[in-house]
Protein backbone atom coordinates (compact mmCIF):
# COMPACT_ATOMS: atom_id res chain seq x y z
CA UNK A 1 0.00 0.00 0.00
CA UNK A 2 1.32 3.46 -0.92
CA UNK A 3 2.53 5.61 1.96
CA UNK A 4 -0.13 8.32 1.36
CA UNK A 5 -2.92 5.79 1.92
CA UNK A 6 -1.30 4.54 5.12
CA UNK A 7 -1.01 8.10 6.42
CA UNK A 8 -4.62 8.84 5.45
CA UNK A 9 -5.75 5.75 7.37
CA UNK A 10 -3.70 6.85 10.41
CA UNK A 11 -5.15 10.36 10.32
CA UNK A 12 -8.65 8.88 10.22
CA UNK A 13 -8.05 7.15 13.53
CA UNK A 14 -6.78 10.43 15.00
CA UNK A 15 -4.94 11.11 18.22
CA UNK A 16 -6.41 10.45 21.61
CA UNK A 17 -5.86 14.00 22.82
CA UNK A 18 -7.79 15.60 19.92
CA UNK A 19 -11.31 14.71 20.94
CA UNK A 20 -13.00 17.51 18.99
CA UNK A 21 -11.83 16.37 15.54
CA UNK A 22 -12.72 12.79 16.44
CA UNK A 23 -16.18 13.99 17.51
CA UNK A 24 -16.67 15.87 14.19
CA UNK A 25 -15.59 12.73 12.31
CA UNK A 26 -18.12 10.68 14.24
CA UNK A 27 -20.87 13.23 13.52
CA UNK A 28 -20.00 13.10 9.81
CA UNK A 29 -20.20 9.31 9.76
CA UNK A 30 -23.50 9.31 11.65
CA UNK A 31 -24.88 12.04 9.39
CA UNK A 32 -24.12 9.98 6.28
CA UNK A 33 -25.50 6.80 7.89
CA UNK A 34 -28.71 8.44 9.08
CA UNK A 35 -29.24 10.21 5.76
CA UNK A 36 -28.86 7.00 3.78
CA UNK A 37 -31.10 5.08 6.18
CA UNK A 38 -33.86 7.66 5.82
CA UNK A 39 -33.58 7.85 2.02
CA UNK A 40 -33.59 4.08 1.52
CA UNK A 41 -36.57 3.68 3.86
CA UNK A 42 -38.57 6.51 2.27
CA UNK A 43 -37.92 5.21 -1.25
CA UNK A 44 -38.93 1.69 -0.18
CA UNK A 45 -42.19 2.97 1.32
CA UNK A 46 -42.89 4.98 -1.87
CA UNK A 47 -42.27 1.83 -3.93
CA UNK A 48 -44.64 -0.06 -1.66
CA UNK A 49 -47.41 2.52 -2.03
CA UNK A 50 -46.94 2.60 -5.81
CA UNK A 51 -47.22 -1.18 -6.11
CA UNK A 52 -50.21 -1.42 -3.77
CA UNK A 53 -52.14 1.30 -5.61
CA UNK A 54 -51.14 -0.10 -9.00
CA UNK A 55 -52.36 -3.55 -8.00
CA UNK A 56 -55.65 -2.09 -6.76
CA UNK A 57 -56.15 -0.25 -10.04
CA UNK A 58 -55.32 -3.34 -12.10
CA UNK A 59 -57.75 -5.39 -10.03
CA UNK A 60 -60.51 -3.27 -11.58
CA UNK A 61 -59.19 -2.17 -14.96
CA UNK A 62 -57.65 -4.40 -17.63
CA UNK A 63 -54.01 -4.76 -18.59
CA UNK A 64 -54.87 -4.11 -22.25
CA UNK A 65 -58.01 -2.94 -24.04
CA UNK A 66 -58.89 -3.63 -27.67
CA UNK A 67 -61.31 -1.25 -29.36
CA UNK A 68 -62.08 -0.03 -32.86
CA UNK A 69 -62.00 3.37 -34.48
CA UNK A 70 -65.81 3.54 -34.71
CA UNK A 71 -66.25 2.42 -31.10
CA UNK A 72 -67.83 -0.98 -31.78
CA UNK A 73 -66.66 -4.50 -32.63
CA UNK A 74 -69.10 -6.55 -34.72
CA UNK A 75 -67.96 -10.10 -33.97
CA UNK A 76 -65.65 -10.27 -30.99
CA UNK A 77 -65.73 -14.08 -31.00
CA UNK A 78 -63.93 -14.05 -34.35
CA UNK A 79 -61.00 -12.20 -32.75
CA UNK A 80 -60.90 -14.50 -29.74
CA UNK A 81 -58.64 -17.28 -31.15
CA UNK A 82 -56.07 -14.77 -32.44
CA UNK A 83 -55.97 -12.87 -29.14
CA UNK A 84 -55.77 -15.99 -26.97
CA UNK A 85 -52.93 -17.37 -29.12
CA UNK A 86 -50.75 -14.36 -28.27
CA UNK A 87 -47.92 -15.19 -25.88
CA UNK A 88 -48.62 -13.97 -22.36
CA UNK A 89 -52.40 -13.46 -22.77
CA UNK A 90 -54.10 -15.16 -19.83
CA UNK A 91 -57.76 -14.25 -20.48
CA UNK A 92 -60.02 -12.00 -22.53
CA UNK A 93 -63.53 -10.64 -22.00
CA UNK A 94 -65.86 -8.40 -24.02
CA UNK A 95 -67.43 -5.27 -22.58
CA UNK A 96 -69.95 -2.55 -23.31
CA UNK A 97 -69.35 0.87 -21.82
CA UNK A 98 -71.40 4.07 -21.77
CA UNK A 99 -72.24 7.03 -19.60
CA UNK A 100 -75.54 6.97 -17.73
CA UNK A 101 -77.43 8.75 -14.98
CA UNK A 102 -78.55 6.84 -11.89
CA UNK A 103 -81.56 8.05 -9.95
CA UNK A 104 -82.90 7.03 -6.56
CA UNK A 105 -85.75 9.28 -5.47
CA UNK A 106 -84.51 12.83 -5.73
CA UNK A 107 -80.83 11.80 -5.80
CA UNK A 108 -79.16 11.69 -9.21
CA UNK A 109 -75.56 10.70 -9.97
CA UNK A 110 -73.58 10.15 -13.16
CA UNK A 111 -71.58 6.97 -13.75
CA UNK A 112 -70.02 4.70 -16.35
CA UNK A 113 -71.84 1.46 -17.10
CA UNK A 114 -69.68 -1.53 -17.86
CA UNK A 115 -71.56 -4.43 -19.38
CA UNK A 116 -69.79 -7.71 -18.60
CA UNK A 117 -70.16 -11.46 -18.77
CA UNK A 118 -69.66 -12.51 -15.12
CA UNK A 119 -67.83 -15.76 -15.89
CA UNK A 120 -65.33 -13.99 -18.19
CA UNK A 121 -65.07 -10.81 -16.12
CA UNK A 122 -63.72 -12.80 -13.16
CA UNK A 123 -60.84 -13.93 -15.38
CA UNK A 124 -59.70 -10.43 -16.42
CA UNK A 125 -60.26 -8.57 -13.13
CA UNK A 126 -60.39 -9.18 -9.40
CA UNK A 127 -63.47 -7.05 -8.82
CA UNK A 128 -65.16 -10.02 -7.12
CA UNK A 129 -62.59 -9.83 -4.32
CA UNK A 130 -63.90 -6.37 -3.42
CA UNK A 131 -67.58 -7.30 -3.24
CA UNK A 132 -68.85 -6.51 0.25
CA UNK A 133 -72.41 -7.60 -0.51
CA UNK A 134 -73.92 -9.76 -3.23
CA UNK A 135 -72.20 -11.72 -5.98
CA UNK A 136 -71.06 -11.12 -9.52
CA UNK A 137 -73.05 -14.14 -10.71
CA UNK A 138 -76.25 -12.20 -9.95
CA UNK A 139 -75.71 -10.28 -13.20
CA UNK A 140 -77.75 -12.59 -15.37
CA UNK A 141 -79.40 -11.48 -18.65
CA UNK A 142 -82.88 -9.95 -18.43
CA UNK A 143 -82.89 -9.98 -14.62
CA UNK A 144 -81.81 -6.32 -14.73
CA UNK A 145 -79.49 -6.48 -11.75
CA UNK A 146 -76.71 -4.01 -11.14
CA UNK A 147 -73.51 -3.96 -9.05
CA UNK A 148 -72.43 -0.54 -7.78
CA UNK A 149 -69.54 0.91 -5.82
CA UNK A 150 -69.78 1.64 -2.12
CA UNK A 151 -69.35 5.42 -2.55
CA UNK A 152 -71.96 5.58 -5.31
CA UNK A 153 -74.47 3.59 -3.26
CA UNK A 154 -73.88 5.91 -0.31
CA UNK A 155 -74.39 9.05 -2.41
CA UNK A 156 -77.64 7.59 -3.81
CA UNK A 157 -78.73 6.47 -0.32
CA UNK A 158 -79.31 3.00 -1.80
CA UNK A 159 -78.75 -0.44 -0.29
CA UNK A 160 -78.60 -4.03 -1.47
CA UNK A 161 -81.97 -5.00 -2.93
CA UNK A 162 -83.11 -1.41 -3.63
CA UNK A 163 -84.42 -0.43 -7.04
CA UNK A 164 -82.73 2.46 -8.82
CA UNK A 165 -83.50 4.00 -12.20
CA UNK A 166 -80.87 4.02 -14.93
CA UNK A 167 -81.20 6.73 -17.57
CA UNK A 168 -79.39 6.00 -20.83
CA UNK A 169 -78.28 8.73 -23.28
CA UNK A 170 -79.65 6.54 -26.10
CA UNK A 171 -82.97 8.24 -26.83
CA UNK A 172 -86.20 6.41 -27.67
CA UNK A 173 -88.76 7.78 -30.14
CA UNK A 174 -92.29 7.65 -28.70
CA UNK A 175 -95.64 9.20 -29.64
CA UNK A 176 -94.87 11.81 -26.99
CA UNK A 177 -91.58 12.67 -28.65
CA UNK A 178 -87.91 11.76 -28.19
CA UNK A 179 -87.34 10.57 -24.64
CA UNK A 180 -84.28 9.17 -22.86
CA UNK A 181 -84.30 5.43 -22.26
CA UNK A 182 -85.03 4.55 -18.63
CA UNK A 183 -84.97 1.23 -16.85
CA UNK A 184 -85.26 0.10 -13.25
CA UNK A 185 -82.46 -2.08 -11.90
CA UNK A 186 -82.12 -3.95 -8.62
CA UNK A 187 -78.86 -3.53 -6.72
CA UNK A 188 -77.54 -7.09 -6.40
CA UNK A 189 -74.01 -6.27 -5.29
CA UNK A 190 -71.90 -3.53 -3.69
CA UNK A 191 -68.12 -3.43 -4.04
CA UNK A 192 -65.50 -1.36 -2.22
CA UNK A 193 -62.15 -1.21 -4.03
CA UNK A 194 -60.85 1.62 -1.84
CA UNK A 195 -60.30 3.83 -4.91
CA UNK A 196 -62.89 6.58 -5.17
CA UNK A 197 -62.45 6.83 -8.95
CA UNK A 198 -64.04 3.39 -9.31
CA UNK A 199 -66.26 3.21 -6.23
CA UNK A 200 -67.99 6.43 -7.25
CA UNK A 201 -68.00 6.15 -11.03
CA UNK A 202 -68.41 2.54 -12.25
CA UNK A 203 -71.43 0.24 -12.22
CA UNK A 204 -71.61 -3.29 -13.62
CA UNK A 205 -74.45 -4.75 -15.69
CA UNK A 206 -74.87 -7.95 -17.60
CA UNK A 207 -73.44 -7.65 -21.11
CA UNK A 208 -76.79 -8.40 -22.79
CA UNK A 209 -78.64 -5.82 -20.68
CA UNK A 210 -76.00 -3.20 -21.49
CA UNK A 211 -76.22 -4.03 -25.20
CA UNK A 212 -79.97 -3.56 -25.06
CA UNK A 213 -79.66 -0.18 -23.36
CA UNK A 214 -76.99 1.00 -25.81
CA UNK A 215 -78.84 -0.48 -28.81
CA UNK A 216 -75.74 -2.30 -29.98
CA UNK A 217 -77.40 -5.52 -31.05
CA UNK A 218 -74.71 -8.21 -31.08
CA UNK A 219 -71.85 -5.70 -31.02
CA UNK A 220 -69.56 -4.77 -28.13
CA UNK A 221 -67.49 -1.68 -27.47
CA UNK A 222 -64.25 -3.55 -26.87
CA UNK A 223 -62.34 -6.50 -25.46
CA UNK A 224 -60.36 -6.52 -22.21
CA UNK A 225 -57.18 -8.57 -21.92
CA UNK A 226 -55.36 -9.86 -18.85
CA UNK A 227 -51.70 -10.85 -19.14
CA UNK A 228 -49.48 -13.19 -17.17
CA UNK A 229 -46.97 -10.34 -16.81
CA UNK A 230 -48.50 -6.86 -16.55
CA UNK A 231 -45.21 -5.23 -17.61
CA UNK A 232 -45.54 -6.87 -21.05
CA UNK A 233 -48.64 -4.74 -21.79
CA UNK A 234 -46.86 -2.03 -23.86
CA UNK A 235 -45.06 -4.66 -25.98
CA UNK A 236 -48.32 -6.55 -26.59
CA UNK A 237 -50.05 -3.32 -27.64
CA UNK A 238 -47.39 -2.70 -30.29
CA UNK A 239 -47.60 -6.26 -31.64
CA UNK A 240 -51.40 -6.30 -31.85
CA UNK A 241 -51.59 -2.84 -33.42
CA UNK A 242 -49.37 -4.12 -36.23
CA UNK A 243 -51.18 -7.44 -36.61
CA UNK A 244 -54.80 -6.29 -36.49
CA UNK A 245 -54.37 -3.29 -38.75
CA UNK A 246 -55.48 0.34 -38.57
CA UNK A 247 -59.15 -0.41 -37.85
CA UNK A 248 -58.36 -1.54 -34.30
CA UNK A 249 -56.64 0.23 -31.45
CA UNK A 250 -54.89 -1.41 -28.47
CA UNK A 251 -54.22 0.57 -25.30
CA UNK A 252 -52.67 -0.55 -22.03
CA UNK A 253 -52.70 0.42 -18.37
CA UNK A 254 -49.46 2.40 -18.64
CA UNK A 255 -51.24 4.80 -21.03
CA UNK A 256 -54.64 4.99 -19.40
CA UNK A 257 -53.13 5.91 -16.01
CA UNK A 258 -49.96 7.59 -17.25
CA UNK A 259 -50.47 10.89 -15.42
CA UNK A 260 -51.13 9.15 -12.11
CA UNK A 261 -47.99 7.02 -12.24
CA UNK A 262 -45.92 9.96 -13.48
CA UNK A 263 -47.11 11.94 -10.47
CA UNK A 264 -45.98 9.12 -8.17
CA UNK A 265 -42.56 9.01 -9.85
CA UNK A 266 -42.21 12.78 -9.56
CA UNK A 267 -43.14 12.64 -5.88
CA UNK A 268 -40.56 9.91 -5.31
CA UNK A 269 -37.88 11.99 -7.09
CA UNK A 270 -38.68 15.12 -5.09
CA UNK A 271 -38.56 13.19 -1.80
CA UNK A 272 -35.23 11.71 -2.85
CA UNK A 273 -33.78 15.16 -3.58
CA UNK A 274 -35.08 16.59 -0.30
CA UNK A 275 -33.68 13.70 1.72
CA UNK A 276 -30.36 13.97 -0.13
CA UNK A 277 -29.87 17.32 1.64
CA UNK A 278 -29.23 15.33 4.83
CA UNK A 279 -26.24 13.71 3.15
CA UNK A 280 -25.15 17.10 1.80
CA UNK A 281 -25.04 18.44 5.36
CA UNK A 282 -22.91 15.47 6.39
CA UNK A 283 -20.60 16.19 3.44
CA UNK A 284 -20.14 19.78 4.67
CA UNK A 285 -19.17 18.32 8.03
CA UNK A 286 -16.46 16.33 6.28
CA UNK A 287 -15.14 19.52 4.65
CA UNK A 288 -14.96 21.34 7.98
CA UNK A 289 -13.39 18.32 9.70
CA UNK A 290 -10.69 17.91 7.03
CA UNK A 291 -9.91 21.62 7.05
CA UNK A 292 -9.31 21.39 10.81
CA UNK A 293 -7.11 18.34 10.29
CA UNK A 294 -5.08 20.21 7.65
CA UNK A 295 -4.56 23.11 10.07
CA UNK A 296 -3.54 20.73 12.84
CA UNK A 297 -1.20 18.71 10.60
CA UNK A 298 0.56 21.63 8.89
CA UNK A 299 3.92 20.80 10.44
CA UNK A 300 3.55 17.11 9.56
CA UNK A 301 2.71 18.02 5.97
CA UNK A 302 5.70 20.36 5.76
CA UNK A 303 8.05 17.61 7.02
CA UNK A 304 6.62 15.09 4.55
CA UNK A 305 7.11 17.60 1.73
CA UNK A 306 10.75 18.18 2.70
CA UNK A 307 11.23 14.41 2.70
CA UNK A 308 10.15 14.29 -0.95
CA UNK A 309 6.37 13.79 -0.89
CA UNK A 310 4.72 15.39 -3.92
CA UNK A 311 1.65 17.71 -3.69
CA UNK A 312 -0.54 15.09 -5.40
CA UNK A 313 0.48 12.57 -2.77
CA UNK A 314 -0.49 15.03 -0.04
CA UNK A 315 -3.89 15.38 -1.71
CA UNK A 316 -4.28 11.61 -1.68
CA UNK A 317 -3.68 11.56 2.09
CA UNK A 318 -6.74 13.70 2.81
CA UNK A 319 -8.85 12.28 0.03
CA UNK A 320 -8.19 8.86 1.55
CA UNK A 321 -9.24 10.12 4.96
CA UNK A 322 -12.50 11.58 3.64
CA UNK A 323 -13.25 8.51 1.53
CA UNK A 324 -12.76 6.22 4.53
CA UNK A 325 -15.25 8.28 6.53
CA UNK A 326 -17.69 8.12 3.62
CA UNK A 327 -17.17 4.38 3.21
CA UNK A 328 -17.86 3.68 6.88
CA UNK A 329 -20.96 5.89 6.75
CA UNK A 330 -22.03 4.11 3.54
CA UNK A 331 -21.78 0.68 5.10
CA UNK A 332 -23.70 1.76 8.20
CA UNK A 333 -26.31 3.61 6.11
CA UNK A 334 -26.94 0.69 3.77
CA UNK A 335 -27.21 -1.72 6.70
CA UNK A 336 -29.58 0.57 8.60
CA UNK A 337 -31.68 1.40 5.52
CA UNK A 338 -32.11 -2.22 4.43
CA UNK A 339 -32.93 -3.31 7.98
CA UNK A 340 -35.46 -0.50 8.59
CA UNK A 341 -37.08 -0.86 5.14
CA UNK A 342 -37.47 -4.60 5.70
CA UNK A 343 -39.24 -4.21 9.04
CA UNK A 344 -40.97 -0.83 8.68
CA UNK A 345 -44.40 -2.47 8.46
CA UNK A 346 -43.89 -4.34 11.73
CA UNK A 347 -42.44 -1.24 13.41
CA UNK A 348 -45.38 0.94 12.38
CA UNK A 349 -47.84 -1.74 13.51
CA UNK A 350 -46.13 -1.96 16.91
CA UNK A 351 -46.25 1.84 17.30
CA UNK A 352 -49.96 1.89 16.40
CA UNK A 353 -50.71 -0.79 18.98
CA UNK A 354 -48.70 1.00 21.66
CA UNK A 355 -50.18 4.46 21.04
CA UNK A 356 -53.63 3.56 19.70
CA UNK A 357 -53.06 5.99 16.81
CA UNK A 358 -53.75 4.80 13.25
CA UNK A 359 -51.35 6.32 10.73
CA UNK A 360 -53.48 5.39 7.70
CA UNK A 361 -57.16 5.51 8.53
CA UNK A 362 -59.44 3.31 6.43
CA UNK A 363 -61.90 6.23 6.21
CA UNK A 364 -59.36 8.36 4.35
CA UNK A 365 -56.78 6.15 2.67
CA UNK A 366 -57.23 3.20 0.30
CA UNK A 367 -54.28 1.45 1.99
CA UNK A 368 -54.42 0.96 5.76
CA UNK A 369 -50.99 -0.61 6.27
CA UNK A 370 -47.63 1.03 5.53
CA UNK A 371 -46.19 -0.98 2.63
CA UNK A 372 -42.49 -1.32 1.85
CA UNK A 373 -40.75 -2.60 -1.26
CA UNK A 374 -36.96 -2.55 -1.08
CA UNK A 375 -35.40 -2.26 -4.53
CA UNK A 376 -31.76 -3.02 -5.21
CA UNK A 377 -31.50 -0.23 -7.77
CA UNK A 378 -32.52 2.42 -5.21
CA UNK A 379 -29.89 1.20 -2.74
CA UNK A 380 -27.18 1.31 -5.42
CA UNK A 381 -28.14 4.83 -6.53
CA UNK A 382 -28.21 6.15 -2.95
CA UNK A 383 -24.86 4.50 -2.12
CA UNK A 384 -23.22 5.82 -5.30
CA UNK A 385 -24.55 9.36 -4.81
CA UNK A 386 -23.40 9.40 -1.18
CA UNK A 387 -19.90 8.22 -2.04
CA UNK A 388 -19.58 10.76 -4.87
CA UNK A 389 -20.67 13.59 -2.55
CA UNK A 390 -18.14 12.38 0.03
CA UNK A 391 -15.30 12.35 -2.51
CA UNK A 392 -16.23 15.81 -3.77
CA UNK A 393 -16.21 17.09 -0.18
CA UNK A 394 -12.54 16.07 0.18
CA UNK A 395 -11.26 18.02 -2.82
CA UNK A 396 -11.00 21.50 -1.28
CA UNK A 397 -9.28 20.46 2.00
CA UNK A 398 -6.90 18.17 0.06
CA UNK A 399 -6.08 20.93 -2.41
CA UNK A 400 -5.45 23.33 0.45
CA UNK A 401 -3.13 20.82 2.12
CA UNK A 402 -1.20 20.26 -1.12
CA UNK A 403 -0.75 24.04 -1.51
CA UNK A 404 1.04 24.52 1.82
CA UNK A 405 4.64 25.81 1.53
CA UNK A 406 6.96 23.79 3.76
CA UNK A 407 9.44 26.62 4.34
CA UNK A 408 6.81 29.07 5.54
CA UNK A 409 5.17 26.48 7.81
CA UNK A 410 8.46 25.39 9.41
CA UNK A 411 9.68 28.98 9.78
CA UNK A 412 6.39 29.92 11.48
CA UNK A 413 6.65 26.85 13.76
Amino acid sequence: MAVEYLIGWRYTRGKKHNHFISFVSLISILGIAVGMTVIITVLSVMNGFKEEIRDKILDVVSHNTLSSLDGTIDDWEALRPELESEAGVAAIAPFVEMQVMLMNGDRVRGAYVRGVQPELEKQVSNIENYLKQGTLESLQPQLYHIVVGHSLAFSLQAQLGDKITLISPQAAVTPAGVLPRMRSFVISGIFDSGLSEFDRGIVLLNLEDARHLARLGDKVNGIRLRLDDLFESPALSKRLNLQLGPHYWISDWTRSHRNFFRALEMEKLLLFLIMALIIAVAAFNIISMLVMVVIEKQSDIAILRTMGMQPRQVMKVFITQGCLIGLIGNILGISGGVLLASYVEQIVTAIERATGFKFLSADVYPITEVPSRLMEGDVIVVAALTFVMTVLATIYPAWRAAGLRPAEVLRGG
